[in-house]
């Protein structure tokens, strides 16, 4: 039998589990937990709460931002992750070395979030760097598709030899809209050619190799007039032309870019029918509480395969991997840069 998940995916207040949280994670509604900094002192903390979240509920989805640089919500008993941009920067003189090393960070990371007791690190980012938007910048992997879709490649086939799953952000390309869409909602007014030869380019090439698939809170006028999250014509192009088979996590429902689209039933509602399979809804209590309420009846099958599924590593026992001794020193000494 195949099993299934609630279609939510919430967050917490606070390091430890409080009471009417626990109540709430049983909701077969929920489906999954991500972590945020305020959830988080340390790896040994990070592995307990996971620990104390899945007794709970086992089949829960657990997530984390952690693609290094300024986006790593777990930064104490780690490795520190250098941005994925310093890793490009390294590409232009060096190629084939940085590939190599993009694919041992995937591997690094991976193990070490599996080993704190997670799922899934809700990476990498596929965007093109197009020089104006401020809230990818460093994120990506550079201003090039064609580097940018080697370098995740080999950054996504180090997540899978580590056995977990990438989820790959945001499509089909936040590189191009200047506004950042946790404070508003961007406008990207390329025309769909322009696109595909450039921002999708990663995302198609890769979509066979990734088990999800985050849209973006931007607008693309000469496609649709909807956010990519909440439009049944991107996500069909991302299911039909690219061949996407993997789960679809909506950008966080709570964001401002999400919020022309009504009220957080709403939101839930459009992008469910737009083609989600996993809502994201963070930093707003209500907010989760109402989406949770709109999705009563509703599973997922395609973001429970995502679940890790091997035996998890020892956190303990990374260091006695020459591997990781490897890669860790070279990175933490790319972040200190």
């Amino acid at each position: 039998m195949t099993q299934t998940l609630g279609p939510v995916m919430l967050d917490l207040e606070g390091p430890c589990l409080r009471d009417e949280e626990r109540e709430l994670l049983r909701r077969p509604e929920v489906g999954g937990v991500i972590l945020f900094g305020r959830n988080i002192e340390d790896a040994v903390q990070v592995r307990e709460l996971c620990q104390a979240i899945r007794r709970e509920s086992s089949s829960l989805l657990l997530a984390i931002d952690q693609e290094g640089g300024r986006v790593q919500r777990l930064r104490q008993g780690v490795t520190r992750l250098p941005a994925m941009g310093r890793l490009g920067r390294e590409a232009a003189a060096a190629p084939e070395v940085a590939q190599r090393l993009c694919q041992d960070a995937g591997w690094l990371l991976g193990m070490e979030m599996a080993a704190c007791g997670l799922d899934l690190s809700l990476a990498p980012v596929l965007d093109v760097d197009t020089g104006c938007s401020s809230v990818i910048g460093d994120r990506s992997f550079g201003a090039s598709p064609e580097g940018v879709t080697r370098l995740a490649g080999a950054f996504v086939d180090g997540l899978h030899e580590a056995g977990m799953a990438a989820v790959g952000k945001h499509f089909p390309g936040h590189g191009g809209g200047a506004a950042d869409s946790h404070l508003e909602l961007p406008v990207d007014e390329r025309p769909l050619e322009a696109l595909r030869r450039h921002d999708l380019l990663p995302f198609q090439a890769l979509a066979s190799r990734l088990g999800g698939v985050m849209p973006a809170h931007v607008v693309y006028p000469a496609f649709d007039h909807r956010p990519a999250g909440f439009s049944p014509a991107w996500l069909g192009l991302l299911r039909e032309s690219l061949g996407f088979k993997g789960a679809i996590f909506s950008d966080d429902l709570s964001m401002a870019g999400a919020c022309s689209a009504g009220d957080p039933a709403e939101r839930a509602r459009l992008a469910l029918e737009a083609g989600c399979d996993m809502l994201l809804v963070c930093n707003d209590r209500a907010a989760a509480l109402e989406v949770v309420a709109a999705c009563e009846g509703r599973t997922t099958k395609r973001a429970a395969k995502l679940r890790y599924g091997r035996a998890r590593p020892d956190l303990d026992a990374l260091g006695a991997l020459s591997r990781w001794r490897r890669v860790h020193a070279r990175l933490e000494a790319m972040a200190a840069d």
